[in-house]
Parts: C-alpha cells; sequence; structure tokens
C-alpha cells in the first residue's frame, strides 16, 4: 500500500460520507502518509496494531483488503474497527486502546513471544493519566510495545495547547528521598481497638 493508494481510499470513503452513505462517525486521516509508512516498515506480520478511533490508514497498513475495510467501515464501525485475523485493533474510548495493548504485550511477554505491540495514540490522549499510567507500566516491566503518538495538535476542534499550556513531560517538580522509621501507615506496632 503506498501513499497514493492510501489518499485514494480516504477520498472514497470521504465522499461515500459526504453522499450521506455512510450515517455514522467517521474519522479521517490526511497529511500522515509518509510518516505511517515509514512506521509500518517496522511492523512485522504477527506484530499487534494497536489504535483510536482514526485507523483507516493502520489497517490498510497492516494489510486488511481494501473492500473489507471499506465494508466495515459502511456498517458503521470506523471508529472502532478491528481485525483480529490481521492482528489491529481500535477502540473508540479515548486511551481505551492503551490497557488493551499493555494487556497485549504483557502476555506476550509471558508467553515468550517474539511478537510486538504498535500502540497508536493521539497528543491529546497522550496527556491523559491512562497513557502516563500504561507507559509506565510497559517500560518498568520491559514489555514488547512501542508507543506512537500522532501529533495533529488538536483534541477534536480545540487546540492541544488551549487545554494543556503545559505538557506532562515538561513539567517541573522538586523531588526529594526519604526514610521513614514508621511503616506506610500505622506505627509499627500492632493495636486491637
Amino acid at each position: 500500500m503506498n501513499k497514493d493508494d492510501l489518499i485514494a481510499f480516504e477520498e472514497d470513503i470521504a465522499a461515500e460520507f459526504n453522499a450521506g452513505r455512510i450515517p455514522h462517525p467517521v474519522h479521517f486521516s490526511n497529511g500522515n502518509e509518509d510518516a505511517l509508512i515509514r512506521i509500518f516498515a517496522d511492523v512485522k506480520p504477527d506484530d499487534w496494531v494497536c489504535c483510536s478511533w482514526r485507523s483507516h490508514y493502520q489497517c490498510l497498513l497492516k494489510g486488511v483488503p481494501p473492500a473489507d475495510l471499506k465494508a466495515a467501515i459502511m456498517r458503521g464501525e470506523s471508529i472502532a474497527l478491528c481485525f483480529p485475523e490481521h492482528r489491529i485493533v481500535s477502540s473508540a474510548i479515548v486511551g481505551g486502546i492503551l490497557p488493551i495493548a499493555v494487556g497485549l504485550a504483557t502476555a506476550i511477554r509471558r508467553a515468550g513471544g517474539r511478537e510486538r505491540v504498535h500502540c497508536f495514540l493521539g497528543d491529546m490522549t497522550a496527556e491523559t493519566g491512562i497513557a502516563h499510567e500504561s507507559m509506565k507500566y510497559a517500560h518498568g516491566y520491559v514489555l514488547p510495545i512501542r508507543f506512537i503518538v500522532e501529533e495533529n495538535g488538536l483534541s477534536v476542534c480545540t487546540p492541544v495547547d488551549a487545554v494543556w499550556p503545559v505538557r506532562a513531560g515538561n513539567i517541573p517538580a522538586h523531588r526529594y528521598g526519604y526514610m521513614s522509621k514508621y511503616p506506610h501507615a500505622g506505627s509499627g506496632k500492632r493495636i486491637e481497638f
């Protein structure tokens, strides 16, 4: 699948939507074709691809036949496309794909598998708590997962910087370490009330 094929597919779906033949939510991709083609050069057939609600290009690049993808979109599945036979799943819930991706990566690691998970999320989702928890967990347990943040600077129609003027990775924090003689709760002595 090349850049022209991706663009032609989206233009066809946009024409169907604009003609009123898709009475369901549809999120389009545009302008990220080159970046996705480069990313997918590292995606193997046995790897999993996890996406949010804008996943037409990812499906095509993972090998979903265009006719199957279009049929799913026409049925109203555009924002939650899942093709397990091609190892691609998506979620329409903001951040909802992250725990699924981490779960897949955990299962792969526990089974000793060689496949990887490639998890796509938007820049606004990357600022949520579930994103930070998922990335921290995956990093801490050395899971076979790669998080790909697709930055278009928007959260639906709102500029991300208007919502998050200071991004999580840039928040200054003062940290210090200490040791307490007491446990997390109580004084270390068992008392019955």
